[in-house]
């Protein structure tokens, strides 16, 4: 090919690129004003309603997308790559998962590492539900490439993330206000869970139990179809051995009861542990002062180590899951080097013990350390490995008639509730997946019985327990949550006098004159904040005017019995005016005065959110 041939194919190549972006950029503006001149045309109800299908079409196709991701990158690298031994193939993928990952956040997303369901609520509550556009489809690339690869976590928690991005933008590209979308990123997510689960009534219960917590709507006709769209999509698409699905069963028997109370006693002591060790590991990385990529080498590297020591815990594990609840316990062990020992009941018992215990450790070091994922998968998966172990511990111990396979299906529920603090969602997500609503029963027995517990342990989900406390989302506590989206730029009252500690009374009370307001801020020389004059600290000298050249300012001002930070949370500052117990606060930032906080400003603000709040 000749120098020109070659130049007039790139041009054409890069002439071609140019038009396709140009018609791509005009078939979105063609769609969008489609989609806005039907807003202007339908009611507030029926353009929802075509909100929720889209949002949730959009969002469970999100979600097919990264299943299948990883359903490819797993069958390329276990059945296209050959090695000689499984141990190397362990000890490579997990660890080039969680630093590639890492890699991509900091050249491609640059450093964006808040991930997971806090990261939702978060926006929910300090950001009017608005979601940056990069999560639309960040989540899917980092955590196919964390999983595919091997990492110890779930998909679900991105594929939340992402649909939540994907209705909170279509929200913000029609202009469409706070309530509305709340409830389009809802959606979104309630999409991503139906399509992962094929599972549309636990997609919602994740939505009211998780993401709407301390929000009050009467419009979920939106949700429905966004779960109907997001499940139907999953199940069209997505092959069998893709899906969270489990066949195999027996049927409920009321003698068994005391067997399923004990495993809800056993869940949430595990949950417990689970979460214990998240936060630990999540400490251990914080207080570690090294780089990203040096975070990530480490947790790569100890992922891998657990994966070829319990090779159950590469990548989701649901696999592993659908062999015990098959009854075929023993294939768990193929890969492991317990097959080069002789097969016995107490050997498996053992490792499914081991991989119990372990499996927390392997989740946390994955998320923990720069890979992307969520804790659905690994409570799911240590809850059916629990519950396969308190059944081969019940039939070593001589018991009979031990329902296996409904045990490990209830497990997974009940370590899950405890987890995740939503019961609900775990029972009817195990309901809808085994087609097991005659295990309705001891679902409940189990999740509730676990869900109590963590609650005992903890009122609120030490994942969220930090973000609650500091104010920055929402709990159940709904006149707590209307304060929190009262924000201090707007409450402030910048318009406000100020006079010279080295001023006399004279010029005060003619600042009082030609303003409005009954306090006068006092600065130093270096136009530092140094106290106030109220109308009141003047009135006994008021009418004495032989004294307003000799009274200074500094006779006349009070120090503020309390001061505001500007970054200060809403609660902090009602904190603040019952105890100084007065009517107006000053507002400083680095010693200068910002402004003033009334209780008047926050009740008037206040009773209008009110009012709108009780609308939705």
């Amino acid at each position: 090919m000749t120098r020109f041939n070659r130049i007039r194919k790139y041009y054409s190549f890069f002439r071609f690129k140019k038009e396709f972006e140009e018609y791509s950029l005009k078939s979105a503006k063609s769609y969008e004003l489609v989609l806005h001149w039907l807003h202007s045309k339908f009611n507030r109800n029926q353009f929802l309603l075509l909100s929720g299908i889209l949002v949730g079409c959009t969002a469970g196709l999100a979600g097919v997308l990264l299943k299948s991701l990883v359903h490819y990158i797993h069958y390329i690298i276990t059945d296209k790559v050959h090695f000689q031994t499984q141990v190397v193939f362990y000890l490579i993928f997990p660890f080039l998962g969680i630093v590639l990952t890492t890699l991509t956040v900091i050249w491609f997303f640059k450093g964006q590492s808040r991930k997971g369901i806090p990261a939702i609520l978060h926006e929910i509550a300090q950001n009017s539900s608005k979601i940056p556009r990069v999560k639309m489809y960040s989540q899917i690339v980092q955590s196919a490439i964390t999983v595919g690869l091997g990492g110890s976590a779930g998909l679900e928690s991105p594929i939340a993330v992402t649909g939540a991005a994907l209705g909170s933008n279509y929200a913000q590209t029609y202009q469409l206000d706070y309530k509305e979308r709340t409830l389009l990123l809802a959606a979104g997510a309630t999409a991503g869970i139906a399509a992962a689960f094929n599972a549309p009534i636990a997609g919602m219960m994740f939505a009211f139990e998780i993401l709407l917590t301390g929000v009050v709507f009467t419009d979920f006709l939106p949700l429905i179809v966004a779960a109907v769209c997001g499940s139907l999509l999953s199940k069209a698409i997505l092959q069998e051995e893709v899906l969270f699905h489990f066949e195999s069963r027996s049927p409920f028997n009321y003698h068994n009861v005391p067997f399923y109370l004990a495993l809800g006693i056993l869940c949430g002591f595990y949950a417990r542990y689970y979460v214990v060790i998240s936060q630990k590991v999540e400490h251990f990385f914080k207080g570690l002062k090294w780089s990203a990529i040096q975070k990530a080498i480490l947790g790569g590297a100890v992922v891998s180590l657990f994966c070829v020591a319990m090779p159950p815990l590469f990548g989701e594990g649901y696999t592993s899951v659908k062999s015990l609840a098959s009854g075929h316990g023993e294939t768990i062990l193929q890969n492991s080097f317990f097959r080069y020992l002789p097969f016995e009941s107490w050997m498996l018992v053992a490792f499914t013990g081991c991989v119990c215990l372990l499996k927390a450790f392997a989740a946390s070091f994955t998320i923990q350390s720069g890979g992307n994922g969520g804790n659905f998968a690994p409570s799911l998966f240590a809850g059916g490995f629990l519950g396969f172990f308190f059944a081969v511990v019940c039939q070593q111990l001589g018991l009979d008639n031990i329902p296996v396979t409904n045990l490990v299906i209830v497990g997974m529920g009940g370590v899950m509730a405890g987890v995740m603090y939503a019961p609900l969602t775990a029972i009817f997500l195990i309901a809808e997946s085994s087609s097991g609503y005659d295990l309705f029963i001891p679902l409940m027995i189990v999740a509730t019985i676990s869900y109590l517990m963590a609650k005992w342990f903890s009122p609120i989900s030490p994942e969220l327990q930090k973000l609650a406390k500091e104010g920055k989302v929402f709990t159940r506590a709904h006149d707590k949550n209307i304060l929190l989206l009262l924000k201090m730029d707007d409450l402030i009252e910048k318009d406000f006098q100020h006079v010279s500690t080295d001023a006399t009374l004279r010029e005060v009370v003619e600042l009082f004159k030609a303003g409005n307001k009954n306090i006068i801020a006092v600065n130093n020389k270096d136009n530092l904040f140094t106290g106030i004059i109220a109308m009141d600290d003047i009135r006994p000298v008021l009418f004495e005017p032989a004294l307003y050249d000799t009274v200074t300012v500094p006779k006349l001002m009070q120090n503020p019995k309390v001061v505001v930070n500007l970054k200060d949370s809403i609660n902090v500052v009602i904190k603040k005016f019952e105890e100084a117990d007065v009517w107006n606060l000053p507002v400083v930032q680095d010693k200068k005065l910002v402004g003033f906080i009334s209780k008047s400003s926050i009740l008037n603000k206040y009773r209008a959110l009110l009012q709108e709040y009780s609308e939705a």
